[in-house]
């Protein structure tokens, strides 16, 4: 299978491609810095510098596009353009390239996120909920609308919701465990809000079976089974480390240092996997006790 890749140096990009990386599959990785790319991962993958290089000719069977700039920096205007242009604008440009080839690729697997259904209290929501109105919302809903654009070109699309995904090699838990590690780990604000994470390894795992399996379409929650609160996760991950995390951060701090983009901390989503239960996919990691345990020993 040739895969066209973009956010192939992120998190999970780097992790899918390591999974990816066989002689069964031909990886080819959309990046600024295209030598880079090849020199990080051995040469055993091939770049692009730009959508302008993937000429009509040129066949892709799949396209897993994971491309977009770190969301959890304050919103200035200037960093909300920044964010739409990584993902919404992105897309629209990827799609293009999709229109023009002479053989279409077989699927897009596109990015997006749990905040599309805003900061929904106590409510569970599915992938039958509607997006909300904020701007992380309505971010992740012109995404997911460019990416579907896909299908008048009778392109397979799955549009992937992913929430707080936990390695230990990146991400927002590699940032908390010197903290939590020190006896400085803190629950964020009351705690109340509702964190839907999943392990990365389940996350890879359901991106290849979206990207495999014919059957599949549409959005996906790529979520664990068991959200818990901030006040549980922080439970969890001090007995993990074997530290006390007592500790509180206030919101009006997180407000001022974050501004509106507080809302991804002291907001949340009780999110259902539901589509993906549905499909049979089974979790390595539904318990987050045993998610942590793995991840930080």
């Amino acid at each position: 299978m040739k895969i066209l890749m973009t956010g192939g140096t992120g998190l999970i990009g780097s992790r899918l491609i390591g999974m990816c990386r066989n002689p069964d599959h031909e990886i080819t990785v959309l990046s600024r810095n295209p030598d880079r790319v090849v020199t990080r991962f051995g040469g055993r993958v091939q770049a692009m510098g730009s959508l302008e290089e993937w000429a009509p000719e040129r066949v892709f069977d799949a396209v897993i596009n994971l491309a977009g700039a770190p969301i959890a920096t304050r919103w200035t205007d200037q960093r909300k353009k920044v964010l739409w242009d990584s993902r919404v604008t992105l897309t629209e440009k990827l799609v293009r390239r999709i229109s023009l080839a002479r053989t279409k690729p077989a699927v897009l697997v596109s990015g997006s996120a749990v905040g599309y259904y805003g900061d929904t209290g106590e409510v569970a929501v599915d992938e039958n909920t509607g997006s909300a109105k904020d701007f992380g919302a309505r971010l992740c809903s012109a995404w997911e609308q460019a990416a579907r654009q896909a299908e008048e070109w009778d392109v397979r699309v799955c549009t992937v919701r992913t929430g707080l995904v936990l390695s230990g090699q990146g991400g927002m838990l590699k940032q908390m465990l010197w903290p939590f590690r020190l006896g400085m780990g803190a629950r964020l604000g009351d705690g109340g809000q509702w964190m839907s994470w999943i392990h990365i390894d389940d996350h890879i795992d359901a991106v290849l079976q979206l990207m495999r399996g014919s059957e599949f379409s549409g959005a996906y929650n790529l979520t664990a089974p068991n959200p818990v609160s901030n006040a549980e996760f922080t439970r969890v991950l001090g007995a993990a480390v074997h530290r006390p995390a007592f500790l509180v951060a206030p919101q009006a701090v997180i407000r001022f240092l974050l501004g509106e983009s507080a809302g991804l901390l002291l907001g949340g989503q009780k999110v259902r996997p539901a589509r993906l239960a549905e499909s049979g996919f089974r979790f390595k990691f539904d318990c987050l006790d045993d998610a942590l345990a793995d991840l930080v020993r």
